[in-house]
Formats: structure tokens, sequence, C-alpha cells
């Protein structure tokens, strides 16, 4: 090795970059051979020099003057989180020609293409391989192994707190409020669970996958998302009675091309009823799963875990011993491009199938009506079916636009109807109609349908 020591910044001691730092000292010797240079980790700056500590690092690495250490460093990591300072900190040692590796999903969403930018002005790259999912390698297979391919679908589950709280329902047959506690107090959700539980950590990990798929920037703001706080306890037992699973999926998709327009993009988060027998179903716990689906290379999938320090420092480190022999080669710094420039679709757009429960009485004529309301809409009925209405008192549904609670009688049922694939515009019409219909008391609930 005769290349000069590398000098390496750490910005955050959280869980995950407690973890990154114990292993660039504990296995410095064998990763600087894999780079071919030696490296020093010259500081961690921290909010809080006195903060407890998930693994015991020296003390005298630990300093509040993050700036100092961006000056003195080749290479910085940063592992705070949030949108400032963390922002600042990357685009200043971007633009000072320094290397970055981050793990930062809500950062790079909400200002990628400035982050981007300030690595071409000084030239240097960003790495963000554990900004998707954790320890999954995800961003460099769309970056780099499918680059010569067209990618026309990532689905996948990309939030292990959601998949945890879902699993255990299906699984475990207990309730959405007792799965919800039971995450809580085992770490699965953070004091504030709402990034997990409404859908947002995955719609900005959608948003960056969505960008490197199809080279095109879609803003945070463009992302449709739904959350599982308003998923019903009725909804997710019909869900398993009819052969489903629930799993909240995040969807980046090339839509099919209209006379006179160019390819579009969609992007979306929402709770779907997937098959039983379908392979993101078998995802258990806190795992991530992720489906591509390429012109060429077929559907591959791509499972593990998709959280956790010890985890998600694993791709942290594989972008640092990257990132430290391209600066060793000399090699010049590659940048993401968004240069396909696709339209972004609006959820409208989307051809979607929907699982829909309505609460009708069981008279002549009800079929009729219903009927009618799908023809009107231009709607195909795949699978009908009238099950037991339950016991408890039933409420509408979002989709029905009213917090109304109807009590149900003994000559009350329960309609299950699952659409063939619509553009959603229809079918929310569909709904809204159906719930305007006297032969329906209420819509019990409304899931799309994902994987059948």
């Amino acid at each position: 090795m005769t290349h000069r020591t590398l000098k390496v910044a750490l910005l955050g001691a959280g869980s995950v970059g407690a973890q990154t730092a114990r292993q660039l000292i504990e296995r410095r010797a064998e990763l600087a051979q894999r780079i071919g240079a030696d490296f020093e980790l010259i500081g961690i700056a921290v909010r809080n020099l006195h903060a407890h500590r998930d693994v015991e690092l020296p003390e005298q690495l630990f300093t509040t003057d993050a700036d100092r250490l961006i000056d003195e460093a080749d290479i910085v990591i940063e592992l705070i989180g949030g949108i400032e300072p963390a922002r600042t900190y990357i685009e200043r040692a971007l633009s000072e020609g320094k290397d970055v590796i981050t793990a930062n999903k809500a950062l790079l969403a909400a200002h990628q293409v400035d982050i981007f930018e300030a690595g071409r002005r000084g030239g240097a790259e960003t790495w963000y391989e554990a900004a998707a999912a954790a320890a999954i390698p995800i961003i460099r297979p769309l970056q780099d192994s499918l680059v010569g391919d067209r990618i026309n679908r990532v689905l996948g589950i990309v939030n292990g707190s959601t998949n945890y709280i879902l699993d255990r329902i299906d699984t475990a047959g207990i309730t959405l409020d007792e799965a919800l506690d039971e995450a809580s107090r085992l770490g699965y959700l953070e004091a504030d669970p709402s990034a997990d539980v409404e859908g947002h950590d995955a719609a900005a990990k959608a948003t960056i996958l969505a960008g490197l798929a199809f080279h095109t920037h879609v803003p945070r703001s463009a992302v449709h998302t739904e959350g599982i706080t308003r998923l019903t306890t009725e909804q997710l037992v019909a869900a398993k009675r009819a052969g489903y699973v629930v799993k909240l999926l995040a969807i980046a998709e090339r839509l099919p091309e209209k006379p006179g327009e160019r390819d579009a993009v969609n992007v979306r988060v929402y709770p779907a009823m997937v098959p039983a027998d379908h392979p993101l179903a078998a995802v258990h716990g806190g795992k991530n799963a992720i489906f591509v689906e390429a012109l060429d290379a077929g559907d591959l999938m791509f499972y593990g875990a998709g959280a956790g320090g010890v985890e998600t420092s694993s791709t942290v480190l594989s972008d640092f011993v990257l990132a430290a022999k391209r600066i060793v080669r000399g090699a010049p710094a590659e940048f993401v491009t968004f240069d396909a420039n696709l339209r972004i679709a609006d959820i409208s757009e989307v051809e979607s199938s929907w699982h829909i429960t309505l609460h009708v009485a069981d008279e002549p004529g009800v079929l009729e009506q219903i009927s009618a309301v799908f023809a009107g809409n231009e709607i195909s009925v795949r699978a009908l079916h009238q099950e037991q209405l339950a016991d408890s008192a039933v409420s509408t549904t979002a989709a029905a636009g009213s917090d109304e609670a109807t009590t149900a009688s003994a000559a009350d049922v329960s309609l299950v109807i699952v659409t063939h694939r619509a553009p959603e515009e229809r079918l929310r019409r569909t709904v809204e109609q159906l719930g305007e219909t006297s032969a329906v008391r209420s819509v019990i609930g409304v899931m799309r349908v994902e994987g059948d």
C-alpha cells in the first residue's frame, strides 16, 4: 500500500453510526487490504458528547465540531438523519470534492437533485446503498447491473416496522391496536411512529428507487401515500379468509404509452392484499423484499433485513470501501442522471384491482342495483360472494366519505366483490356511487389487490 492514509469523518453515532464506527475500528486492517490503502477514523461528530451509546467507542473520537471533521476528511459518512443539518454538511463536503456516504432516505427523497448537483460541482460522488432497504443491496443493481435493461416495475416491502405489525396480525390473530402496542414495546417503532405507519418512510424509499429505475426525478410530493392506520380488523380478517395477506407495498411503475405521449411513471405506497402463495406473503417479521420486473432480465427478487444497526452498517461499509477504492485509483466520480425525464402520472391513471366489501340488505333487487353501478363505470367483476355480516356495528370507510356507523340487522349480509383491473379514477367513482345506492347500507372496506 503506497497510497497515503485516507481520513474518514463520521457524522452521527446512533444505532447505525455506532455500529459503523465499531467496524471501521475493529476491521481496519481487513478493510484496508480490500481498499488498497490504509484509512483512519479521525472523529465522530455528535450533538451530545455524553449521550448513551449502544457500542463502547474511544472517547477521544467524539466531537461536536462537524465542520472541522469535514475540513480534514477525504470521505464523509453522514448518519445523522433528518434534513438539517445533514443537508448542509453533505452539500458542503461534496462541493469540496469529498465523497459522501449516507443512509438518509428522507433527505435524498426531498433534495436528491441538489445533492447530486453539489457532487458534480465538486467532482465527488454520493453513495447511498443503505438509504432504500438497509442491508439489502438494491441501489447498485438498479444503477449498475440493470443499467442496460428496461425496468418496468419495482414493487416491494420496504418498511420493516409495518411489515412486523401486519405479519403479527396475520400469523398471531391479534388486532391492529395490539400489534401496534407490541411493535412499540419491542422497539420497532419510534416515539413518533407516523413516518412508518403513515407510509412516509416507504414513500421516501420508493422515490429513490424510482429515480434509479426510470432515470427520472420523481418529487416526493408526487408519491401517492397511504399508511396502515386506517385499516380495520374486519378488513384484515376478510383478507385472510379470502386467501390473501395484507402488506404495505411501495410500487414504482412504468405505465403503458398513450398515443402521442411519452412514457409515464407512477410511484405509490399503500396497503394491499397479495395472494397467500405469492412470495411477498412469505416475508415475515421486520424483513424487506423488493421485486424488480425488467424487460430482458425478467423478474428479480431481493430479500433481507430492512432495519437494524448492524445490518444497515453492512451496506454503509460496502459504500465506504467502494468510495475509498475510487479515490485510491484516481477514478472519476460517477453521477446519477435523470435524463429520461418521463412524465409523472397521477394515481388516477393507474390500473388496479380492488377488493370491495359492502353491507347490504339480503333482499331481491340488491344485486341488480349494484351490478348497474359497476356496468355504468365499465368495471368488470372478477369474483363476488356473500358472507355472514359481523355482529358488531359496521363503519363505512374513507372511500365512502362517511364516518357514520350502521347497525346490522338479522337480514343483512356482507357482499364481497373483487374487480378486474381498471383505472383508479373509475374505481373510486364506482365506490362513491355504491355508497349512495339505496341497496347498500355502507361500504365496509376497500383495499387494492396486487400480485395475482
